[in-house]
């Protein structure tokens, strides 16, 4: 839609992306070639998992500061069958790590989790175990249809024979340049002469193509048994890295079932633990149950301000208790029961902004990618991947070619907290590839990339389409917010009279360019069409297939 969205709402904003439509399938990513290459196999005769994984290893290439072979993510497949669950290729802790390994930065303005040296942000001592190469090959072993070598074709020729920078890739190249220039390898592909890739560049990534090519060939044991993983595990050691050939030998994947939701009559299925994103999401829309969205309006002062509480709610609950259920008892049951959000409405002050503590017991003891698929057969699937931060550790390993994650980041450094790290902790994370039914019949799929803002915005893209009756292309591009209990950052189109009236409702309100990334999602119909959509917020690129083969029993002619 090209027009203004307008219901009672108090922020207008003009959607800047076309949707797609398809009868066979489709795929939505966050940029055009890994579209293409999911939509390859799909024109194959392969399913929407072929399809996703195609996409995945192209992503690796064309968006390399997103997501890698060395990173970690959760896969939400629904199958033709109606079986939804959840693929956890999360990233753990070293062997080698203890709770008190990394040193808390004195005094940090930024985060508790900023240690001395930013040894958890940047560099080898950054690199946690990496789940997403083995999580891959396995779901297409599992799910798919067609072989390793054929999805990863697509991402092999683009890492071979090069692809144009995008503008998104140039800012964020040069959003992390201070960094990245420290290090030789990563520097001689995004650096070169020593200034960051313009536009329309070619990005030629020889050595990754061979990584690729093997892991082609011999799946993920190349890298968990192999010699890449040998290859890391040396790079690691003669850096000061943590991650051991056992580290390597010992990753398991985790197959889980999705946290479940009603809203207003709508099923909501996310992620569970060691994802803080669907046990939240949940006890938002149980809290926002008990309000009508739909009278209050898209962007209004009343509804940003319950927005705001409900986020300050759940952040606060995030913080108390959310982690790896392998190490921590998360309370899912009480955070996404409807009591106790009757219990947490209650306190909501509908005029005021309010300061809010954790409702449940303290447990002691913003980069990503997203892309969703589907099939003509009911295949789904919603998955979110990543190196954590703007290329993740901001090396390059050589040999491989590709950039590892920084998820040590994610971890507390100080012993004695939920979040607090121990050898073979799983990551948690804000992922939230999200899936809504209404009587039984999948409707939406969708997700998107952000960090901690990723769960608020999947929720309020949720409420957009049931509460505000948008199309899945207004969804995906709506303005924003998004707090923790600091300031309450609003996106640009969100209008100065607004702001003004949360500011007097008590908020710090602080406008910002983006809250959280490109969204991507797709809609099921009636009539066995679907729609994608993807929004401004980054390359994203829906691609639908329709049309079909001959129709049997024709016969040519000769002229």
């Amino acid at each position: 839609m090209n027009g203004n969205w307008r219901d009672r709402t108090d922020t207008v904003f003009e959607c800047q992306k076309q949707p797609a439509s398809g009868s066979r399938g489709m795929v939505v990513s966050n940029h055009p070639l890994a579209s293409a290459a999911g939509a390859e196999m799909l024109a194959a005769g392969g399913n929407a998992i072929d399809a996703a994984i195609a996409a995945l290893f192209t992503l690796t290439v064309v968006e390399p500061m997103m997501v890698g072979i060395i990173g970690g993510g959760m896969a939400h497949i629904r199958l033709a069958d109606g079986s939804h669950r959840f693929i956890d290729g999360q990233s753990t802790v070293p062997l080698a790590v203890r709770p008190d390994t990394y040193r808390s930065k004195p005094g940090s303005a930024h985060d508790v989790f900023d240690t001395v040296d930013d040894e958890n942000l940047n560099g080898p001592k950054a690199v946690a175990v990496p789940g997403s190469l083995k999580a891959w090959c396995e779901t297409l072993r599992r799910f798919g249809t067609m072989s390793l070598a054929d999805v990863m074709q697509p991402a092999i020729r683009h890492a071979s024979r090069g692809y144009a920078a995008t503008p998104y890739l140039q800012e964020c190249i040069t959003d992390s340049a201070r960094e990245m220039l420290k290090d030789r390898a990563i520097s001689a592909i995004y650096f070169p002469n020593g200034t960051p890739l313009k536009a329309g560049d070619r990005v030629v990534q020889s050595e990754y193509a061979e990584t690729l090519t093997h892991i082609s060939r011999h799946g993920d044991t190349a890298l968990y048994a192999g010699p890449l993983g040998d290859i890391l595990v040396d790079y690691m050691k003669a850096h000061g890295g943590f991650i051991t050939r056992q580290d390597l030998t010992s990753y398991r994947t985790v197959e889980r079932a999705p946290i479940r939701t009603d809203y207003r009559g709508w099923q909501i299925l996310g992620p569970p633990p060691p994802a803080a994103s669907g046990v939240h999401i949940a006890q938002m829309l149980n809290i926002l149950e008990g309000y009508d969205i739909a009278k209050k309006g898209f962007g209004t002062a009343e509804t940003i301000h319950l927005l705001a509480e409900v986020l300050k709610i759940a952040f606060a609950d995030r913080a108390a208790a959310s982690g790896d259920p392998d190490f921590v008892g998360v309370p899912v049951e009480r955070l996404t029961s409807k009591d106790y959000a009757k219990e947490r409405r209650s306190a909501i002050d509908a005029s005021r902004a309010q300061k809010w503590s954790a409702g449940v017991a303290q447990l002691e003891g913003a980069h990503t990618t997203h892309m969703t698929a589907a099939d003509s057969m009911g295949n789904v699937v919603a998955t979110t991947q990543t190196i954590n931060n703007l290329f993740g550790a901001r090396i390059l390993i050589p040999g491989l070619g590709t950039i590892p994650n920084n998820y040590m980041n994610l971890y507390d450094p100080r012993p004695g907290h939920a979040l607090s790290l121990a050898p073979g902790k799983r990551v948690t994370t804000s992922m939230s590839p999200m899936m809504a039914s209404r009587d039984g019949k999948l409707v939406y799929a969708l997700g998107l990339p952000g960090g901690k803002k990723i769960f608020p915005s999947a929720m309020q893209a949720l409420l957009n389409l049931i509460d505000h009756g948008m199309s899945l292309q207004e969804a995906v591009e709506a303005p924003r917010v998004w707090t923790e209990g600091n300031a309450l950052e609003v996106e640009a189109a969100v209008p100065d009279g607004v702001r003004a009236a949360l500011v007097s409702m008590g908020h710090d309100v602080l406008a910002v360019p983006t809250v959280a990334g490109g969204m991507n999602a797709i809609q099921f119909h009636e009539d066995g069409s679907m729609s994608g959509a993807a929004c401004w917020r980054a390359d994203g690129t829906p691609i639908g297939l329709a049309g079909g083969l001959a129709r049997a029993g024709i016969r040519f002619g000769l002229a």
